[in-house]
């Protein structure tokens, strides 16, 4: 009854993971947007979503039946999440004007997809039990997992020294510590260690993201409309500028009344 009762709240808890991690995925959906429109990354970085395409990939291997049996929660959210990733990517390589960033970036994911690939042909060739695919898939998995919640960790310096937190997304940060949270406690439901430390690792690292996020809020509301500010002085000023040079109609310029 214990037991039945334990493996309901279980699921429960990794249905709920599972979609608050399918949010996690989604929620550079407003960056891409913006570098959509503006027909440029700036300096949005690549590491957050290099990181994730990996640590997807790697529970993908770890939720297969024959490594990690009773998984299919997180097969499915990993699965959608490698999809996502894929997506994020393309449209990076899209709008990165770099031509070195860019190499840099394809030549990450060709590397990231063949690691992928011989670590899959390795467990399931070497290795004969499930017991041992777990431990070495896991630990695996355990550095992945760190990684892809320490990699927003990398806008941080950018952060500090700019006191600005424009280029760190704010609901990047929030999924992820929600994320992290749900995970942490269905790995208690029963332990689950390969679940549990890189999950409770990152809940630590995402309120980290969203401290320095509250710390330098209104200092960046500040930076932002001083530069539209500026922008605007800008302009006016080269409008007199054209205006004195004869270039421009005074009358035009001001919207004068005759």
């Amino acid at each position: 009854m214990v037991s039945h009762l334990v493996n309901t709240i279980r699921n429960v808890v990794g249905i709920t993971g599972n979609v608050i991690a399918l949010f996690l995925f989604l929620s550079p959906v407003p960056t891409f947007i913006r570098i959509w429109k503006k027909g440029s990354v700036e300096q949005f970085s690549p590491v957050p979503y290099l990181a994730t395409l990996i640590n997807c990939i790697v529970w993908v291997i770890y939720g297969l039946p024959m490594v990690h049996p009773n998984s299919i929660l997180v097969i499915t959210i990993n699965a959608a999440g490698t999809a996502i990733e894929v997506v994020f990517l393309t449209l990076f390589l899209i709008f990165c004007h770099d031509k070195k960033k860019r190499l840099k970036v394809l030549l990450i994911i060709m590397v990231e997809l063949i690691f992928m690939a011989a670590l899959a042909t390795l467990i399931l060739t070497v290795l004969h039990t499930t017991q041992r695919r777990s431990i070495i898939v896991g630990i695996i998995a355990i550095l992945f997992n760190v990684m892809m919640y320490a990699a927003p960790l990398s806008v941080m310096k950018l952060v500090i020294t700019t006191k600005s937190v424009e280029y760190m997304p704010f609901f990047l940060s929030l999924a992820s510590f929600a994320n992290g949270v749900a995970w942490t406690t269905y790995a208690f439901l029963p332990f689950d260690p390969f679940i549990a430390v890189p999950n409770g690792v990152g809940t630590i690292f995402s309120l980290a993201q969203l401290l320095l996020y509250a710390t330098y809020y209104k200092s960046t509301k500040r930076i932002i409309a001083a530069r539209k500010e500026a922008k605007m002085e800008m302009h006016i000023s080269l409008s007199e500028a054209a205006v004195a040079n004869g270039d421009v109609d005074p009358k035009k310029t001001a919207g004068a009344t005759p």
